[in-house]
């Protein structure tokens, strides 16, 4: 849970480097919380088209951000520049390639972006 809420904490944070781990437990956390307001708003009766409803759309909006922060830090952790993230326009392939990043291991020692997470001693 700490992790999601580091990113939250982090809200627009794009400089700087994330570990993996960080990553993927926002992105489990996240999905859990999805399916949760989902529910919500199947049960109190808002559920709207292709099963975003309201409650749906303002959690999706208020988290995109935070996401999209963490995402630019999971890149530079890999090397890359948070550019990279408009390869996922491209149909298919592009969501494939950022996969790929995203699970990628960290670049070691410092880059550009600043030191290696996996160096420095948890908080």
């Amino acid at each position: 849970m700490n992790w999601y809420l580091d990113a939250w904490k982090n809200y627009v944070t794009f400089t700087g480097r994330a570990r993996r781990q960080a990553y993927w437990m926002f992105a489990l956390f996240n999905t859990i919380a999805i399916v949760l307001v989902s529910v919500a708003d199947s049960v109190l009766g808002y559920p709207g088209p292709y099963g975003f409803g309201l409650l749906s759309t303002i959690y999706s909006l208020a988290v995109f951000l935070p996401g999209l922060a963490l995402a630019v830090r999971r890149l530079h952790d890999t090397g890359r520049s948070g550019w990279w993230m408009f390869i996922g326009l491209v149909p298919l392939i592009g969501w494939i390639v950022l996969l790929i990043f995203f699970v990628t291991d960290s670049q070691p020692g410092s880059n550009p972006y600043g030191p290696n997470p996996k160096d420095t001693p948890a908080a």
